[in-house]
């Protein structure tokens, strides 16, 4: 049944294995989240654009290693011998290219993790010699990381990833809707979130189920998604 549009809930997102589409968009980079053990050095780093899923593979791997999960700015401020105890992820690694104490906090907690033997998986776009880091022997551990690259998404999974999104708002759109916004949005996962969080808004300021017509209002609105 469609929810009922009265109220203004927020978008809770599915972070299990199952709620992960694979296509060969990604499916490169789901093998090796499967598989640390064959991560060179025990580290791995995930990279895409924004709304690739990086976030999403990183709570799959975490429910499957017991790994933590903490963000790249957080560490001056976090327990790292406690964390290099175990199976790690770092996300978001680029924002710190100019905090010298959160590189260094890294730099320790890369060095103490390989000492235990416990993998480590970090996230950002692009390649790590693209992140602007200014610590000479972190930037060099990086760089010698194990690499997965999530690609910008074909057909099939853009259609999934915004069905997910529709599902996270707890939104169900009208069957004909995924495929028109398909053949007129812009073709990126941050794109596609954009849209769906303007149809969410649309269609609760109206009190409508989401509907091809609305979709259409809502993809034309201040001159498309641009």
């Amino acid at each position: 049944m469609p929810r009922q549009l009265s109220f203004d809930l927020p978008a809770k997102p599915a972070l299990g294995r199952a709620d992960f589409f694979v296509s060969p968009a990604n499916a490169l980079a789901v093998a090796l989240i499967d598989r640390a053990q064959d991560w060179p050095g025990g580290k791995l780093v995930l990279s895409g654009p924004e709304g690739a899923g990086k976030t999403h593979l990183v709570h799959v791997w975490a429910a499957q290693s017991g790994a933590r999960i903490v963000a790249a700015r957080d560490l001056p401020r976090a327990d790292i011998p406690a964390l290099a105890a175990g199976p790690v992820a770092v996300e978001d690694v680029p924002e710190i290219a100019r905090d010298h104490g959160a590189q260094e906090a890294l730099f320790h907690l890369h060095n103490l993790g390989r000492a235990e033997g416990q993998p480590l998986l970090l996230t950002g776009r692009g390649t790590p010699n693209h992140w602007g880091l200014t610590l000479p022997d972190l930037q060099s551990r990086l760089d010698a990381a194990g690499h997965a690259r999530l690609e910008p998404p074909d057909d099939a999974l853009l259609a999934a990833v915004l069905a997910k999104l529709f599902a996270d708002r707890q939104i169900t759109p009208r069957p004909d809707v995924i495929p028109y916004l398909l053949g007129r949005m812009d073709r990126s996962f941050a794109d596609a979130a954009r849209l769906v969080a303007r149809l969410d808004r649309l269609a609760l300021s109206e009190k409508r189920n989401l509907t091809r017509a609305l979709a259409a209002r809502g993809i034309g609105a201040d001159g498309g998604l641009g």
